[in-house]
């Protein structure tokens, strides 16, 4: 059974406005034992997307432990809580991230492509430009390039994110299509010691799937892939394990019979 979401998102984040009290709440309620809030920190995220006054997916770090200490020493005993961040991915900001996670004692950092031809999927500019399969093709170039340039994270985050914002979705997506370079991803996340998420909000969006694609999960484990964590991304507390039931067979159809969380920084081993 999976009792720990190591995806999860507060008002710290730009695109959330939940309380983190709200988030704990709802964990508590679902029967987790552990959660760990990743926040979004995307340096140089495009100022077009936000309205002059924001500063988008950064925040004050300094605060963001004060609060999360607080509460994980209200919520011990009921729920443990650990301190995360993920960071967007971008391969020129290598060295910022080292020194920025180097300043925090994280228990567990994200590394996610939110970008791609510096722009985000998710407003649709990319869709009015390019077809699909030029878009999805470009993401895990580009997502290859940030896992040679970018060593400061624990695991890669929703590797195949960018089909939820595609013009026809999955119409244009599957392992086999763009196999050489998922798996040269698969391949270079291995060889560097780091893992990969089963983010479940793949069914949230409509896509019939988590990301990735039990077919690339499949192809992770055949390669010798290990550490795999499990994320809601959730935003909303009734996000919070979103079809967490669900990722578990999917693992075990995979040939998973574990999961992984982290503490910090380093992965712990959990029988499903």
């Amino acid at each position: 059974m999976i009792t720990g979401d190591f995806h999860m998102h507060t008002s710290f984040s730009t695109d959330s406005d939940t309380p983190v009290r709200e988030m704990l709440e709802s964990a508590v309620k679902k029967g987790l034992e552990v959660v760990c809030i990743t926040d979004h920190w995307d340096e140089d995220y495009p100022e077009r997307y936000g309205k002059p006054e924001e500063e988008l997916f950064c925040f004050d770090l300094a605060e963001y432990f004060r609060e999360l200490e607080v509460l994980k020493e209200e919520y011990a005993g009921r729920l443990d809580v650990r301190i995360g961040i993920e960071l967007g991915l971008q391969p020129h900001l290598g060295a910022f991230y080292k020194e920025l996670v180097s300043k925090y004692p994280f228990d567990f950092v994200i590394g996610s492509v939110h970008l791609v031809k510096g722009m985000d999927p998710y407003f649709g500019e990319l869709s009015q430009i390019y077809e699909d399969t030029q878009i999805y093709q470009s993401a895990f170039s580009e997502t290859i390039q940030n896992l040679e340039s970018i060593e400061s994270f624990d695991v890669l985050g929703h590797i195949d994110y960018v089909v939820r914002y595609g013009q026809h979705q999955a119409e244009s997506y599957s392992y086999e299509y763009y196999r050489e370079t998922l798996d040269e991803i698969l391949k270079k996340v291995i060889a560097s010691g780091r893992g990969i998420e089963v983010n479940t909000a793949g069914w949230k969006y409509g896509l019939g799937f988590c990301h990735p694609h039990p077919q690339v999960l499949k192809r992770y484990r055949e390669l010798g892939g290990e550490i795999v964590t499990i994320g809601s991304d959730g935003h909303r507390p009734e996000h919070v394990a979103y079809e967490f039931a669900k990722a578990e067979e999917i693992l075990k159809e995979c040939g998973f019979s574990y999961y992984t969380l982290f503490k910090n920084r380093k992965p712990i081993f959990q029988h499903l």
